[in-house]
């Protein structure tokens, strides 16, 4: 079998800003600049809305940088991540360093000099919250590291908020909550069926430190808890019946998965759970999107 060609060095480099992930948090962020703008935007919030997100993008691009960075002896005993290009050696520290520097400095310039001072420190605490609490500090130390650090997952749409508005609402609260009770189960759904990658690299992962059925409790509570969170925008008045159909029916079939996984475990089970989860916060805020329209 013929071997792979080597990433050219932008390949490499882009890489190590987790793209996927990115994606889905400058998404986020989206939806709560929509969420905050009544009916549809005008040009000029338009244009401060696609700047915050370049500038959000580039932070979160750098968080991801200096996460690969400070985990590359923990990536390259893990299958799953084994080929980043840190773990390769193929980027030296020096090199992932200044890469994450240079695209936090640029993207906080930009939050701050052409949107506004308070989401840039939003955004800059949320950079610290990923790349030190959580990945220098919690994830080594504590089963309860994805619960704490999630905090920082979870303020997308409150950067959002804050970039069109200049401040931070209850209702931008709501999806940061959400976003926070989605996480775990979420990620323990991954860490199941990974768990022994996580064994190997040492890191006390609450399926590695608890167990198998501990984790699937678990999993199958905050589904619950989850599920009560959803229903606070259409409580609240933030969206209208087609968000809380959609919201419904998402939360059934997130509960009904941790469900079955509780009762019955298999990696497949766990993988199916976790490739949901994803489409359970994508649609969520997909529907908050379409139904702010519809009102």
């Amino acid at each position: 079998m013929p071997a792979l060609p080597t990433p050219s060095k932008f390949q490499q480099f882009y890489s190590l800003t987790k793209p996927r992930v990115v994606q889905l948090i400058v998404f986020c962020a989206l939806i709560g600049m929509v969420l905050a703008v009544p009916g549809v935007p005008t040009w000029p919030e338009l244009r401060l809305g696609l700047i915050a997100c370049a500038g959000i993008w580039l932070v979160a691009g750098a968080a991801a940088a200096f996460n690969c960075l400070v985990e590359a002896g923990i990536d390259a005993r893990m299958k799953r991540t084994s080929w980043r290009a840190t773990a390769q050696g193929q980027i030296s520290n020096q090199m992932a360093l200044g890469f994450s520097a240079a695209l936090c400095v640029l993207g906080s310039s930009i939050l701050y000099f052409l949107v506004n001072p308070l989401t840039m420190w939003l955004t800059f605490a949320t950079f610290v919250g990923y790349a030190v609490v959580y990945t220098v500090i919690l994830k080594p130390l504590t089963p309860q590291n994805i619960v704490i650090g999630g905090a920082s997952g979870a303020m997308p749409p409150v950067l959002g908020w804050a970039a069109m508005t200049g401040d931070v609402s209850p209702q931008a609260l709501i999806l940061f909550l959400i976003i926070f009770l989605w996480t775990p189960p979420h990620f323990w759904a991954l860490a199941l069926y990974r768990v022994e990658d996580y064994r190997k690299s040492g890191l006390p992962m609450l399926p590695v430190t608890h167990g198998n059925e501990f984790t699937r409790l678990q999993i199958l509570l905050y589904t619950f808890v989850l599920f009560a969170a959803c229903m606070m925008p259409f409580i609240f008045q933030m969206s209208g019946w087609l968000y809380l159909a959609v919201a419904v029916v998402l939360s059934i079939g997130f509960t009904g998965y941790a469900w079955a996984l509780w009762r019955n475990y298999s990696d497949a089970l766990a993988r199916k759970t976790f490739r949901f989860s994803l489409i359970h916060l994508s649609l969520l805020f997909a529907a908050l999107l379409l139904d702010h329209y519809l009102i």
